[in-house]
């Protein structure tokens, strides 16, 4: 086992860790240690036990409020989920019917005869045109 040392409240421990857990106890290590820095700055030196009782206090005062806030998100996800599996079960909608009126065969008719007529108007214009020319 490695014997690490750690830093908390200016003060050195020689700790024992599992072989490549260093790096989570020097994060634990450094946690524990802002903690302890906040009461050294607001109260002064502490006896090791109590500043270390402090700043553990501190400490599992904010991971309550985070396991707070994660359980709230959990429950928000849970019903998230629940809602999204429901559309997923629920049957498709009625493709909407859009109904495209038909235009009558005179309309199509009429239309062709005024552009007949047109073209020939045109036609004949463009003959007087060139007569006068």
């Amino acid at each position: 086992m490695p014997e690490v040392e750690i830093h908390i409240g200016g003060r050195a421990f020689e700790v024992s860790c599992q072989e490549g857990e260093e790096h989570f106890l020097h994060s634990a290590a450094q946690m524990l240690d802002s903690e302890a820095s906040v009461l050294s700055q607001q109260i002064g030196r502490l006896p090791e036990a109590r500043m270390l009782l402090m700043a553990g206090l501190m400490l599992a005062d904010k991971t309550a409020g985070v396991e707070d806030k994660l359980a709230e998100i959990e429950a928000k996800l849970a019903e998230k989920e629940a809602e999204l599996a429901a559309l997923k079960e629920a049957p498709a909608p009625e493709p909407e019917r859009i109904e495209v009126p038909v235009i009558p065969q005179i309309v199509n008719d009429t239309l062709a005869e005024l552009a007949a007529r047109a073209e020939a108007l045109a036609g004949d214009i463009e003959d007087k045109v060139k007569a006068e020319a």
